[in-house]
């Protein structure tokens, strides 16, 4: 009798399992004559996710990305570094993928891969020959939904000092390294979001603790503050099913509120300088507010 208990209870619950609400299409943009633009569709997830397929049938690849609206500009005064930060977390291996595995995974299909932080967003992408689309948003949906038990004390140790050495190579240690840091802290107010750098500051980074980044993810990592692009040689509907299979099951994140950062006011002119002792030649930089970007005058 037990036997027969289980097989009914896993033939009523198996429709459940595999029954999503379906993609919701939001945009459409169709190319017209010779017209200049980028077709594609926009579509939402019922957990939020933001998914937009270009269907490009010139090439037998496919470029995957996905952007989490996330950066620098969310992060608190003396927590500086973390969307950066994470951005290295997430080549680390998550619940399904070994570590080390990420990068060997997509370098064994034939693609290329990186991830790139700045104020506003982070984005992870990978370009794979077509026929591995859906490896790559398997392992996309797995660190999007299933990361956190991988992030270990000793991995974050490891990319804590590797961002670290990121910013002694590309910013301390480097000409002209700190230009923008300078431009930036006396262009923006006392804690304005943008008044620090995506790199983080080392005494931000010293301070931190692994769960200061767990926590950084569950705040952020949500599909409903994630829009994912697909574009290449694709067939749209095939791509939607793919997506909703591994995407669909992981649950909305907190809500995300716009940004809202004030216009930079300069009252009058300002000046800054520092000593620079990598620099062979002086360097002078000329900074004027502006509008703010995207704007209809940029």
């Amino acid at each position: 009798m037990r036997m027969k208990f289980l097989s009914l209870c896993i033939v009523a619950l198996a429709p459940a399992a595999f029954t999503f609400a379906q993609p919701k299409l939001v945009e459409k943009v169709v190319r017209k004559n010779k017209e200049i633009v980028i077709p594609y569709e926009k579509y939402t997830l019922p957990n939020g996710l933001t998914v937009i397929v270009h269907e490009d049938h010139s090439d037998p690849i496919v470029h995957v990305d996905v952007t989490y609206h996330v950066g620098s500009a969310r992060e608190e005064i003396g927590k500086s570094g973390f969307a950066h930060f994470f951005e290295h977390m997430m080549f680390q291996g998550s619940d399904n993928v070994a570590d080390e595995q990420h990068f060997k995974i997509i370098s064994e299909a034939g693609g290329t891969l990186n991830g790139t932080t700045n104020r506003d967003r982070t984005n992870y992408f990978e370009t794979v020959p077509n026929n591995q689309l859906e490896k790559m948003l398997w392992l996309e949906a797995d660190r999007m939904g299933f990361l956190l038990d991988a992030v270990t004390q000793q991995k974050f140790e490891v990319q804590r000092e590797t961002v670290k050495n990121e910013r002694g190579q590309n910013y301390d240690n480097r000409p002209y390294g700190l230009l923008g840091e300078v431009t930036s802290k006396n262009l923006y107010p006392y804690g304005h979001p943008y008044s620090w750098m995506t790199i983080g500051y080392i005494e931000d980074l010293n301070r931190s603790d692994v769960n200061d980044l767990k926590n950084f993810f569950l705040r952020w990592y949500g599909p409903n503050n994630a829009t994912l692009t697909i574009g290449g040689d694709v067939n749209t509907k095939e791509v939607l099913t793919m997506v909703q299979k591994y995407f669909g099951s992981i649950p909305k994140g907190p809500e995300v509120m716009p940004t809202k950062l004030e216009p930079v006011k300069l009252t009058a002119n300002r000046y800054a300088s520092y000593v620079d002792n990598y620099a062979r030649t002086p360097m002078m930089r000329i900074v004027y507010p502006t509008v703010p970007s995207f704007h209809a005058d940029e």
